[in-house]
């Protein structure tokens, strides 16, 4: 609770303003209530006046009738004016809040990423700018107005009648303590639990839909029903025990507040026994009493809104405090690549909680222009490689330089838009097709665009579809082929021109047919520009400059293809033989 306090806290000090025109304007208007009852009295005694005449009862009578009246007007109008306030306050702060969350979740580390459901960590967030809402309105709209009203009825009481002030304060005193309790003690920790499981099924059914091709594959339907209904039967468990709770602790607080009623009833009655206390203080005391009911069987569902508004955002508020993992250095500047030389000095690499290290003084250099084939057995240290230097991991010892510039000192952002990157499973938004090859470049023009698509070979496709570039192609891109995805790939790669090139085998994804043409591109992108091939198959590798046998983390070999290929016991000609032998296998 305290840290989601603190959390609001920072976002209402953006806007002093605003926060200080809602608590003005509430409990003014609350204060206009607290003191209608007490004309209320004033009204009765004066129509009870003894010895006065009808005319003098009745101007004093209306006199408490004006002020009645212009209190009630004054409270609607200073509690619309607060409620109107809020909604650009609650507004302002879930908008804020959706968009420093984003953008902090998407700067979060590789690693974070690839533990965390992207289902859940929508729903965190969602459910948490809702409870902001709520939160809102809990404090500034209910409980602050229902504290004004027990303190200041608490002290008109007393100055008049001491007694009847102790029993108010008492009462109240005993009912918001209990409502408080039982919420924190009692029913945020089976709300803790029912939120973690409403953030499980949104996790699960982001996993089954968006792996849907996986389960339509396999006839897996019934087995991913039979999943989400295990996960919604816990979640229901969890919920009931949650709500269950949530009623016991609102027959508790009807208990005391009877208790509360009977007791100052009683008391207002010996006040007037003992000519302590006129029919019209016994009419303010009672109807005073209907005020601060209504304030109090309101604090306990409002309590439960406070705690139901904190738990919920626990998770958002758990996201903001999670670090970053990979931040940018306080003075680091942009990264100017000209050669794209890309040197390794001494670097030691370790993946979290492993204890041994993958990287021991790893010393390579990479001169500007050069294409360098990386090879070697899965786990050798291939895709780590290149994921330094993109700086998607920090390296633990030694440095990493590109042109001279240690990445460690350059922001993120001007590293990684110099270094076009071509995955062996391309990632597409669900976006046109022109959005995502325009993502390589900003701000690209259609021709440029149309440009990319054709040194690409995906134009001719493109142009088939009835939309053509401004065709969507569905989440991930599941309505395009493997191999018109990796094109579109490719089309981005052309399009960014950027002076350090990844490619992780951009070819093994297309057919036979297209895969000549797209080979062919590919040697044209290479030209002039560092490119960096993670191959699979080894025949890929056949014509760059540069091979870098990779094995348990150590560059085992370097050389041309022919230099490697002479030596009789190397690794990468015994990875060769035995790749083109399973090739010739395969074919007979």
């Amino acid at each position: 609770m305290k840290a989601v306090f603190a959390y609001t806290a920072r976002h209402w000090r953006r806007r002093r303003l605003l926060l200080a025109q809602i608590a003005g304007a509430i409990l003014l208007a609350t204060f206009a209530d607290v003191l209608i009852p007490l004309f209320s009295g004033r009204l009765v005694d004066a129509l009870l006046l003894a010895g006065e005449t009808r005319d003098v009862a009745l101007s004093r009578a209306l006199e408490a009738f004006a002020v009645m009246v212009a209190l009630g007007a004054g409270m609607v109008a200073l509690r619309h004016f607060g409620w109107m306030r809020v909604i650009p306050l609650s507004l302002g702060m879930m908008s804020d809040i959706a968009e420093e969350t984003f953008a902090r979740v998407q700067r979060f580390s590789t690693d974070w990423h690839a533990n965390s459901f992207s289902g859940s960590v929508m729903r965190k967030v969602t459910r948490g700018m809702w409870a902001v809402d709520q939160l809102n309105d809990t404090l500034l709209l209910a409980l602050l107005p229902s504290a004004f009203v027990l303190a200041s009825t608490t002290i008109l009481l007393a100055v008049q009648w001491p007694l009847m002030g102790l029993v108010v304060a008492l009462g109240a005193v005993a009912y918001v303590a209990m409502t408080v309790s039982l919420a924190m003690y009692y029913i945020a920790p089976a709300a803790k639990l029912s939120n973690a499981w409403d953030t499980r099924i949104g996790g699960t059914l982001a996993d089954a839909l968006g792996c849907n091709a996986v389960v339509k594959a396999y006839g897996a339907e019934h087995r991913e029903d039979a999943r989400l209904i295990n996960v919604v039967g816990r979640w229901r468990k969890r919920s009931a025990r949650t709500w269950s709770r949530h009623t016991l602790a609102g027959t508790s607080q009807h208990v005391v507040l009877l208790t509360i009623r009977s007791t100052l009833a009683g008391v207002g009655l010996w006040l007037w026994w003992n000519d302590k206390a006129t029919p019209g203080d016994v009419t303010y005391m009672l109807t005073t009493y209907f005020v601060v009911h209504g304030y109090l069987r309101d604090v306990g569902m409002h309590v439960h809104n406070l705690q139901r508004s904190v738990n919920e955002m626990e998770e958002l508020v758990e996201l903001h405090d999670a670090p970053i993992g990979i931040e940018d250095r306080k003075g680091a500047v942009p990264m100017r690549i000209t050669a794209g030389e890309v040197r390794f000095d001494n670097v030691a690499f370790h993946y979290g909680a492993h204890e041994t290290p993958l990287y021991r003084d790893l010393s390579v250099t990479i001169r500007g222009g050069q294409r360098v084939g990386l090879v070697g057995h899965s786990g050798s240290g291939k895709t780590t490689f290149v994921k330094l230097i993109q700086r998607l991991y920090d390296v633990t010892g030694g440095q990493i330089l590109i042109d001279g510039q240690d990445v460690k000192r350059v922001t993120q952002q001007s590293l990684r838009s110099q270094i076009a990157i071509v995955p062996q499973e391309p990632i597409l938004f669900h976006r046109t097709l022109a959005e995502n090859i325009g993502y390589g470049r900003p701000g690209a023009s259609q021709a440029e665009i149309e440009r990319a698509a054709r040194l690409a070979n995906a134009h001719e496709f493109i142009a088939r579809l009835p939309k053509g570039y401004q065709t969507l192609v569905g989440e991930r891109g599941v309505k395009l082929s493997g191999g018109e995805r990796q094109r579109i790939a490719l089309a981005r790669a052309f399009l960014a021109d950027a002076p350090i090139l990844i490619l992780d085998e951009a070819t093994s994804s297309l057919d036979s047919e297209s895969e000549q043409l797209i080979q062919a591109a590919v040697e044209r992108l290479l030209r002039g520009r560092t490119a960096i091939v993670i191959a699979h198959r080894l025949s890929t590798v056949r014509s760059l400059d540069r091979i870098l046998v990779f094995d348990r983390g150590r560059i085992a070999e370097d050389g041309t293809h022919a230099e490697l290929m002479r030596r009789p016991d190397g690794r990468y000609r015994h990875l060769f033989e035995r790749q083109l032998g399973d090739i010739r296998g395969a074919a007979e």
